[in-house]
């Protein structure tokens, strides 16, 4: 199970650093970004959902080393209801929703259950998860994958697909990552047309319109919109994690440094300051 030092929501930017410590910046109006008394964090997850007028607020999970879980931001709907989690070793964010990865293969989640994205108590032997606004995706252990929720653009749609790697879910489109680095994709093909030609790729990531891949080399492709410049990573260069949020994207570089790209309407991208350490 990969670790997931970054992540971008709606309209903030979350980084686990190597200490266990948490910064995170851009919008804070729910407390999404009160993650600054964290520690032990080994892995976050931002809630990104798509732009609209009523998905302005966030929230945020911190997986600890000991397998429980932080959560701030947002909770109207109990998503940040996780102060019972135990044996946790993956966490994602949807809109108003939390699932969490346990050692076991099981899910546990909280939160909207409106589309049945929380139907997942009959999971079994999940090596990877992910959320997107409205839907639940999961890697098994022999690279099957399974999805409930929203399925209004297809993105769901995902039973026949096999020797999967990872899997990335938006907002009507979910990624899935090939142990050959090749990637599928299905759900509203403008946020994702193009990456079926792409090679090398050792992790995707699926915002709300956009896709990104990162390549073996260190390197970022990306696919879909890119109206405020979220796609806009050609020059990104010795990258190792990414993140995409509802209109940015984020990469991680091997000096411990972060890169940042798209809509900065909320300071998501004012990521420069840093500290590696």
């Amino acid at each position: 199970m990969t670790l997931t030092p970054l992540a971008a929501g709606r309209q903030h930017t979350v980084r686990c650093l190597p200490n266990g410590r948490v910064v995170a910046v851009g919008a804070d109006s729910a407390g999404e970004c009160q993650v600054s008394q964290w520690r032990d964090v080994v892995a976050v997850a931002a809630d990104n959902v798509h732009a609209a007028g009523n998905t302005g607020r966030s929230h945020t999970l911190g997986l600890r080393s000991n397998g429980t879980v932080l959560a701030c931001g947002w909770n109207a709907q109990g998503q940040c209801n996780v102060q019972d989690w135990h044996g946790v070793i993956a966490v994602a964010a949807g809109w108003r929703f939390s699932a969490g990865l346990r050692g076991d293969g099981t899910l546990v989640t909280t939160g909207r259950d409106v589309e049945g994205q929380r139907q997942v108590d009959h999971w079994r032997e999940i090596t990877g998860i992910s959320c997107g606004d409205w839907h639940t995706v999961a890697v098994r252990e022999d690279g099957s994958v399974c999805a409930v929720g929203s399925n209004a653009a297809g993105q769901c749609e995902v039973h026949d697909w096999g020797r999967m790697r990872a899997v990335s879910a938006g907002y009507l489109h979910t990624l899935g990552l090939l142990g050959n680095g090749t990637v599928r994709a299905v759900g509203r093909p403008e946020s994702w047309a193009g990456v079926e030609h792409w090679t090398d790729i050792i992790a995707v990531a699926a915002g709300s319109y956009h896709s990104i891949g990162l390549k073996a080399d260190g390197t970022v492709v990306a696919a879909g919109r890119s109206e405020p410049g979220q796609c806009d990573v050609s020059q990104w260069r010795d990258i190792v994690a990414i993140a995409a949020g509802a209109a940015h994207t984020v990469g991680l570089r091997t000096d411990g440094g972060v890169v940042a790209t798209g809509s900065n309407s909320h300071g998501q991208l004012e990521v420069e300051t840093w500290s590696c350490n």
